[in-house]
Formats: C-alpha cells, sequence, structure tokens
C-alpha cells in the first residue's frame, strides 16, 4: 500500500498530519510577514496569526461575545431563583 502525504491540500484547503513539535507549534501562531489566516500546524483548515493586528479585533470581539453571553445566562438563573406568584381565579 503506498504512503498517504502527511501535508497538502485537499480542495484549497491546507492539511498537515505531521507530528507537531513545540517550535513549529509556536511558530505557526506568530508570522509577521503573513495575513490574518495562517495554515494550521496540526490538523485542517486555517488558524488566527497573532502577529497581525486584525487576529486581536476577532479575538477582542470573541470574548465581548463571550462575556455578553455568560452575563445573560447569569441574570436567567437569578431572575428564575426569585419567588413567583400564582394566580388562581375561582370562577
Amino acid at each position: 500500500m503506498a504512503d498517504r502525504p502527511s501535508t497538502g491540500e485537499l480542495f484549497g484547503v491546507p492539511y498537515n498530519f505531521e507530528r507537531p513539535s513545540i517550535g513549529r507549534m509556536l511558530s505557526a501562531y506568530w508570522k509577521p510577514d503573513e495575513g490574518m489566516l495562517v495554515d494550521k500546524p496540526f490538523g485542517i483548515g486555517y488558524t488566527l496569526n497573532l502577529a497581525n493586528w486584525r487576529s486581536w479585533i476577532v479575538l477582542a470581539v470573541a470574548g465581548v461575545l463571550l462575556w455578553q453571553e455568560r452575563k445573560g445566562e447569569r441574570e436567567r438563573m437569578a431572575a428564575e431563583d426569585g419567588p413567583v406568584e400564582v394566580i388562581v381565579d375561582d370562577d
């Protein structure tokens, strides 16, 4: 059986299944000369390039959205814990 390549592209999407090293993992997320998205160091697809300022905006927006969602959950939980008034009509 022929060996399959561990890196390449499939329908324009990059993949890399080589055993990851710490150096390759760290250098994959910091590439100053490239755009906002770079090839993942392991797996299929793209990841954020932390050397690009646009990536930090994406992370900040995602953080704010997550914070708002959790804040809303806490407020819903607090509202559900309060007393409930039940009105029964005897007609």
